[in-house]
């Protein structure tokens, strides 16, 4: 139960820290940033351990401040790939 509790906590963290820093406008509420977070800790987590490992891993990152700072960048990267995914052609 705590586990789920520091996963939403960091989730939060860092999808509303990510949110701050991405340039633009981003929609959703805050059941949106938790899984945004949560996302993000789990790109930036991979994204680690294929650069520290070389092989391509499903690992979500630590409730540390490198673990935040990770999920931070994971988070940005997956508001980049739902802006991808859901912008409009006219």
């Amino acid at each position: 139960m705590l586990n789920i509790i520091a996963w939403l906590v960091l989730g939060l963290l860092a999808g509303a820290i990510a949110k701050a820093i991405y340039p633009g406008q981003q929609g959703g509420g805050i059941l949106a940033t938790i899984i945004l977070g949560i996302v993000g800790a789990f790109i930036g987590g991979s994204l680690y351990s294929l650069l520290n490992t070389g092989s391509l891993q499903l690992v979500a990152a630590g409730f540390s401040l490198p673990g935040l700072i990770v999920a931070i960048l994971g988070a940005m990267v997956a508001i980049f790939l739902w802006g991808l995914m859901t912008r409009r052609t006219v």
